[in-house]
């Protein structure tokens, strides 16, 4: 008898249960995410926009455009470099443009996101799994590094002329969705070999990752907060969603339903544990959080822009939204950026204090640099594997601590397989180290242990 008033009291708990957590889930909005975070100023903020539009150049015809936005891409033809497309990346990369932006003294690489119609894309997004590939102490995704030296052969000699005959220019990578990935990818190896690049400084390379894909390790993504940005517009739930993309594109559920499978999941798991697993990756760099839905309100408000280096609570948590995809579109994001940029410029154009804006900028710099070696302190307080805070000017790296990074680097290395050396390179195996590809290079990071799998050269 007591067992059988026992089944509807287990089931009363369950129900109560299940109802809890889905008031918490429908109760948490994107704004929770970066309730705390500082507000972006106007001159951090202001490439943005400009660099959706010139990703969104990539889909069009820049002579006769189709799908341009309002106001046009902004693009010169006469300065755009190179094109390329599917077939000359042979679909190991996303499509790409070289833009030689003369009114902002920028060289910009700009990669288009995700075709859901190609197979090659999916198949740069399946080439991974947890834990495969290590990258400079921490975990990156494995398709979009060996993407990133993809496109690095095939433009590293026209970037370096590039970069060494306009020494006051800054080097932008910028990519949406998969493409943002790539950029990010771009960024690191470059800043890791700077020399192949005409030693260019660390601070004059950039990267703008919009709705980003999870592609590195929480050590990484603080260590180069200073170079990568990343962009998220309110509930996109790319940046949000821990599971590996290769599962997401090879389940059959769909993706609502996959969504919230892996919400329900995830909040049984706690923050600490995520943390201390070294291969979970996450959103790169510094994050830009545009919020512009408020709860429980109708329509979209003013967007505001929340900027932070965060550690715990770094997009942690699905938003269960009906504009969880919508928002991931760059067609939307680069509208609410330039919503948010110009409500941004008629707030400074109201002040008219020329001295006071200079004192912002001041104080941007100054505050992102204590926010970094925050970041990266709270790292180390919350035990994140392969975290450290080594001084420098910047709060991520020294000049000697690089330098004897990069020379490590050099001289560990080893020649690379003939199977990886074929198939990127189709050089002969005894090839100088300048002459090297770009992939090859990344390759000698790497041992294979007595079990065949790769390991991390220290």
């Amino acid at each position: 008898m007591s067992i059988c008033c026992a089944f509807p009291l287990v089931e009363c708990v369950y129900c109560l249960a299940c109802a809890r957590w889905a008031w918490k889930r429908c109760l948490h909005t994107a704004g929770h995410d970066s309730q705390t975070w500082g507000v972006a100023t106007t001159q951090e903020f202001e490439p943005v926009p400009r660099l959706c539009r010139y990703i969104l150049s990539v889909y069009d015809d820049l002579r006769n455009p189709l799908w341009a936005p309002p106001g046009g891409y902004g693009i010169n033809p006469d300065w755009l470099l190179l094109r390329r497309t599917y077939k000359d990346t042979r679909g190991r990369a996303p499509p790409y443009i070289l833009y030689l932006d003369h009114d902002h003294a920028d060289i910009v690489l700009a990669i288009r996101g995700l075709n859901l119609a190609k197979e090659s894309d999916y198949a740069v997004l399946l080439d991974n799994k947890l834990g495969k590939r290590k990258f400079d102490g921490g975990y990156v995704h494995n398709g979009l590094l060996k993407a990133a030296g993809m496109v690095l052969d095939a433009e590293c000699e026209i970037l370096r002329e590039l970069v060494e005959k306009y020494p006051n220019y800054t080097l932008t990578f910028a990519g949406h969705s998969l493409g943002s990935g790539v950029a990010a990818m771009l960024s690191m190896v470059v800043v890791q070999n700077r020399d192949r690049l005409g030693n260019i400084e660390r601070k004059r390379v950039k990267c703008y990752a919009i709705a980003p894909a999870r592609c590195m390790s929480l050590n990484l993504a603080v260590r180069y907060a200073d170079i990568i940005n990343s962009v998220v517009l309110q509930d996109d739930f790319l940046p949000r969603t821990a599971t590996p993309l290769e599962d997401i594109f090879k389940s059959l559920l769909c993706l609502p339903c996959l969504l919230c499978l892996k919400c329900m999941r995830d909040t049984c798991i706690s923050e600490e544990k995520m943390l201390k697993d070294p291969r979970r990756l996450y959103a790169p760099g510094r994050l830009y959080h545009i919020v512009e839905r408020k709860p429980f309100r109708c329509g979209r408000f003013p967007p505001v822009v929340k900027t932070a280096v965060p550690v715990d609570g770094r997009f942690e948590h699905i938003v269960l939204s009906c504009n969880a995809t919508s928002d991931h579109a760059i067609i939307w994001i680069e509208k609410e950026a330039q919503r948010a940029l110009n409500l941004m410029l008629e707030k400074d154009n109201a002040m008219e204090v020329p001295t006071k804006q200079i004192m912002e900028r001041q104080e941007t710099v100054t505050r992102h640099n204590q926010e970094y070696k925050a970041a990266l302190q709270r790292a180390k307080t919350l035990h994140v594997p392969h975290a450290f805070n080594p001084p420098s000017q910047y709060g991520t790296f020294d000049d000697e601590g690089e330098e004897s990074s990069r020379k490590s680097f050099d001289d560990e290395g080893e020649e690379s397989s003939r199977k990886s050396e074929a198939e990127f390179s189709g050089s002969s195996t005894n090839k100088s180290k300048a002459d090297e590809s770009w992939h090859v290079l990344i390759e000698r990071l790497f041992d294979k242990d007595e079990h065949g799998k790769m390991v991390f050269k220290r």
